[in-house]
């Protein structure tokens, strides 16, 4: 990978290789292993979810709209239930046992319905009656949208590869991966009634292992990356467990929440919490950590006379930089995600104290303020680390090349002695490189006052 780099970093010595070898290889072998035992087995739970209502796709033939029965009047000030649409809808199922059948339905009403039009895809369901099972009602649950996400999938992959090349498409694996591990080790591992805050690290640790070697290469570099996210990974669970215990969040403060723990009752909601900010914060993180181990390692080789001291500052001002517009963007992609609830929060009578501390805002609070913290962290931790690795890297190469032996230093104090000594007629010699006689080049010798700093 990072075939389209237009150079490519020097490998690390031997001696730095072998000791992030001996460092990481033992943490991905141990997350290796928490993943083998914490994974589910037995298949998932089962959960209380009703009965699975037949679904069948279908395209609207026909839509007939009809003027709305009247209503009693109703009070000012009473919410709104629908849109006040009537009539109906005919479809043609395309698919299950009634393909090719011409049902109707009623026009969709009520919150969030869907509006159709002649040769919208459909999805349909068909609920029984409950005076007479023998029939059947047909309605409309939404519009498919199988079509037009696929093509945007498609736009998405052509894009990043277009521009990203091979490091595109080691990109889209990766993205695969994460998803992969989500879905068959995260997610299962925390509804078979695992700790969700250890299956979420375990989880997050070993996305990162895959994701960033497969992305980046399996260099020095990588590896720095790896560490700087491991342990910044750690510190934000930390960080999380302590925030939660002292505002006292208890997980409930959404409403799906709510909702899953009326179908999976054994389901610990306070650890769901822990498990979304490292998740949540797992994907900041990468961004961070490989961006300071970059830059220490392109500002070595732009300058191979710094010091790790130098190296370290230089880097971490850019990380400041970094931090700062990252710092905005985990608070807008949380207010992104919240603004139905922050809408709410503005029809809200309460005092401003009390919205602030109630659970549901609290838990967004928290949230942003540990994921920032640990993302904080990153930085020094990531930029310490490439600095020690890449000056170690740097001292090794040079101790191993076969450089000649450097020329012998003059002794200081002989040359201050020739340089202040007074000069003799007798013993000039002639100087090839003056014009002046020599007794002008001894009254045009600096004196003690003078600066003797050479004019650009």
């Amino acid at each position: 990978m990072g075939s389209d780099h237009t150079h490519s970093a020097p490998s690390a010595p031997p001696r730095v290789r072998r000791i992030l070898v001996v460092t990481v290889v033992p943490l991905f072998v141990a997350t290796v292993l928490a993943a083998v035992l914490l994974w589910p087995r037995g298949g998932s739970p089962q959960t209380d979810g009703g009965a699975d209502v037949p679904r069948y796709p279908g395209t609207v033939t026909r839509v007939v709209s009809e003027p709305c029965p009247s209503v009693p009047s109703v009070p000012e000030g009473t919410p709104r239930v629908g849109d006040g649409r009537c009539g109906t809808v005919d479809v043609r199922v395309d698919d299950g046992p009634t393909a090719g059948q011409q049902v109707r339905t009623p026009v969709p009403d009520g919150p969030g319905a869907p509006r159709v039009e002649v040769g919208d895809e459909v999805i349909l369901v068909e609920l029984a009656d409950p005076t007479d099972p023998t029939t059947s009602n047909w309605n409309i649950a939404e519009h498919q949208r199988g079509t037009p996400m696929v093509w945007l999938a498609v736009i998405f992959a052509a894009a990043i590869v277009a521009f990203g090349r091979w490091r595109g498409l080691a990109a889209l694996a990766g993205l695969a991966a994460s998803f992969a591990i989500l879905l068959t080790f995260v997610l299962p591992g925390i509804s078979a009634g695992r700790s969700p805050l250890l299956v979420a690290v375990v989880g997050a640790a070993l996305i990162m292992f895959v994701v960033l070697y497969l992305t980046h290469g399996v260099t020095a570099q990588t590896s720095v990356a790896v560490l700087g996210t491991l342990g910044s990974l750690v510190l934000t669970g930390v960080l999380a467990t302590i925030a939660t215990a002292a505002t006292h969040l208890t997980g409930f403060g959404s409403e799906d929440a709510t909702t899953l723990s009326m179908f999976q009752g054994d389901v610990d909601l306070h650890g769901l919490l822990l498990a979304g900010i490292i998740i949540g914060s797992l994907g900041v993180l990468d961004d961070v950590t490989v961006t300071q181990a970059a830059t220490v390692t392109e500002l070595a080789n732009a300058n191979p006379g710094l010091t790790r001291l130098q190296l370290y500052r230089a880097a971490t001002r850019v990380g400041r930089a970094h931090i700062a517009s990252t710092v905005n963007t985990i608070v807008l992609a949380y207010a992104g995600a919240s603004l139905p609830l922050l809408l709410l929060l503005t029809a809200d009578s309460r005092p401003i104290g009390q919205i602030l501390t109630s659970e549901f805002l609290a838990q967004e609070i928290v949230r942003s303020a540990v994921a920032t913290l640990g993302l904080i962290a990153a930085v020094p931790l990531t930029t310490g680390l490439a600095a020690v690795v890449t000056a170690a890297g740097r001292t090794d190469a040079t101790a191993s090349t076969d450089a000649p032996a450097p020329r012998p230093q003059p002794d200081r104090s002989e040359a201050l002695a020739a340089l202040s000594s007074p000069r003799t007629a007798g013993s000039d010699e002639p100087d090839r490189t003056r014009t002046a006689p020599p007794s002008e080049a001894t009254d045009r010798w600096p004196k003690s006052n003078r600066s003797t700093d050479t004019a650009w």
